[in-house]
């Protein structure tokens, strides 16, 4: 299955002017990752206030924050930015930012909470399945179908739709069923490939 991490090249190379803009200016790859964490932290608390102007603008925030993950990981690569420090702040970040903006959707349908909690739990699991691969194979793998760009998509997506005043109160919790169940598919190709290797 396609995942939107297949078009991460393209996008790389729209932001690399960008990148090497930052770079020129001193700031660093780990300074990228605490402002795309505080950024969703604080996005994340606004939503659970259920405001429908930011779920319409969720989508847009979400690509701003996949193109600051995009900046930290071309910097600390291409202008030699790799620390410890970077990658743990790299790895945690993503699960506290995804953390902190896919629980608003328990405020806006409750009923729903158990379905949009055991997503953040196996969403967290598939990251950590990215990483034993690293450890298993030395290749830290991205595998879809719902990797971390494919879970911004979806999750973006179901905010707009709420923020245009449709409900899916009633249908939230199925919906975010199905991206549980394609993240544990993740999860066993991440796994899957790193035996493979």
């Amino acid at each position: 299955m396609i995942s939107v991490y297949d078009l991460k090249s393209r996008f790389q190379d729209l932001l690399r002017p960008i990148c090497k803009g930052l770079a020129e200016r001193g700031v660093t790859a780990n300074q990228v990752t605490l402002t795309a964490l505080g950024l969703s932290i604080f996005y994340g608390a606004l939503l659970c206030f259920n405001i429908s102007a930011l779920w319409l603008a969720l989508p847009l925030f979400l690509f701003i924050r996949m193109g600051l993950n995009a900046i930290d990981g071309m910097l600390a690569r291409e202008h030699n930015m790799k620390s410890k420090l970077g990658m743990a702040l790299n790895e945690l970040g993503d699960v506290i930012s995804d953390t902190a903006l896919f629980i608003p959707f328990i405020f806006y349908a409750p009923a729903a909470g158990y379905a949009v909690a055991a997503f953040i739990f196996v969403a967290a699991l598939s990251e950590l399945c990215g990483l034993l691969a690293f450890m298993m194979s030395g290749t830290r793998r991205y595998d879809g179908p719902m990797g971390k760009s494919d879970r911004a998509a979806a999750t973006g997506i179901l905010g707009f739709i709420i923020g245009l005043g449709i409900s899916l109160q009633s249908t939230l919790g199925i919906i975010f069923i199905f991206l549980t169940l394609l993240c544990i598919w993740s999860c066993v190709n991440r796994l899957s490939a790193a035996l493979k290797e």
